[in-house]
C-alpha cells in the first residue's frame, strides 16, 4: 500500500530564510549534499516549489518536503516557498504577491533562472506566476487546480476556489479572470503533469489548460501518467517521481 506523504514525517531543510515580516513569509532551503558525486552535476539554476492545500491556511509546506529534499539529493538546490494562505492574510491577490515576493529573495542566492514546480493549488499558483514573472526557465505544474472556472463548476474541496478568491463566478468575475492562469499566457515553457486515478483534481483541468493554452504553441505541455493518484506526484518513493526529476532536470539544462 503506498504511503501518505502529507503525514510523512518532514524532512529539516538546509536553511530557513524570510522575505518578510509575516510569519508564514518564508522558504526553506534545500542544498545537495556536500562530497555528493550527485552534488557535482552540471545542473543550472535552481527549482524553487510550491505546495498545495486548496489555498488553505491549515495546509502548510511541510508536506513537500520530501520532493524538496530528494531533488537536492539529485543535485538539484531548491526552495520549498511558504506564503500567505486563506484565512491567514491571503486569498487573491495577496498570495500572488507573496510568491513573488518570495521568488525575488531566492533569485538573489542564485546567478542562473529557476524552474517554478508547483503542486495542486500550488500548480495553479506556480503557472499564474508565469505571467508575472521573467526569467524563467519553466515550470512544472504538479496535478494543478490549472482551471478556475473549472474548479468552481466542480466545486472542489467544498469550494475552495470561492474562498480563495472571496466569491462565486458571478459575484466577482474580474478577480477570476485576473487569477485563472488558463486565461493568461506566458513566455516560458509549461508542463503539466497529471495522473490519470487523481481523484482529488481530476485531470480535466489540465485538459481544459491546454485546450485554452493551445494557442501559445510548444510552450505548453501534458504529461498524463497512468494510474497515478494526486499524491503520487510529489512523492519520491512513487513510481511517478522519474517523470518529475526528468523534467525538472530538462527544464533546468534546457
Amino acid at each position: 500500500m503506498a504511503r501518505d506523504i502529507t503525514i510523512a514525517t518532514p524532512i529539516l531543510a538546509t536553511q530557513r530564510l524570510r522575505y518578510g515580516a509575516d510569519a508564514s513569509q518564508f522558504f526553506d532551503l534545500f542544498l545537495p549534499p556536500p562530497n555528493s558525486q550527485r552534488a557535482d552535476l552540471s545542473v543550472p539554476g535552481f527549482a524553487v516549489m510550491v505546495h498545495g492545500g486548496f489555498w488553505r491556511a491549515k495546509y502548510d509546506l511541510s508536506h513537500a518536503s520530501h520532493l524538496c529534499a530528494a531533488l537536492a539529493a539529485a543535485g538539484i538546490t531548491t526552495a520549498n516557498l511558504e506564503y500567505r494562505r486563506a484565512g491567514n492574510g491571503g486569498g487573491w491577490p495577496a498570495t500572488l504577491h507573496d510568491l513573488c515576493a518570495a521568488l525575488a529573495a531566492a533569485r538573489q542566492h542564485f546567478a542562473a533562472a529557476p524552474v517554478v514546480i508547483g503542486h495542486s493549488a500550488g500548480g495553479h499558483l506556480a503557472l499564474r506566476l508565469a505571467s508575472d514573472a521573467t526569467d524563467l526557465k519553466g515550470v512544472v505544474a504538479l496535478a494543478p487546480v490549472a482551471d478556475l472556472r473549472l474548479a468552481y463548476d466542480l466545486h472542489l474541496s467544498n469550494d475552495a476556489v470561492v474562498e480563495f478568491l472571496g466569491g462565486t463566478p458571478a459575484e466577482r468575475p474580474a478577480v477570476y479572470a485576473a487569477a485563472d492562469a488558463a486565461l493568461h499566457a506566458a513566455g516560458v515553457p509549461r508542463i503539466l503533469i497529471h495522473g490519470t486515478h487523481d481523484d482529488v483534481v481530476p485531470i480535466a483541468l489540465s485538459h481544459s489548460f491546454i485546450q485554452k493554452r493551445r494557442a501559445d504553441g510548444g510552450k505548453v505541455e501534458l504529461v498524463e501518467l497512468a494510474d497515478a493518484t494526486h499524491f503520487d506526484l510529489i512523492d519520491p518513493a512513487s513510481q511517478a517521481w522519474p517523470t518529475v526529476l526528468t523534467t525538472v532536470r530538462g527544464l533546468l539544462q534546457g
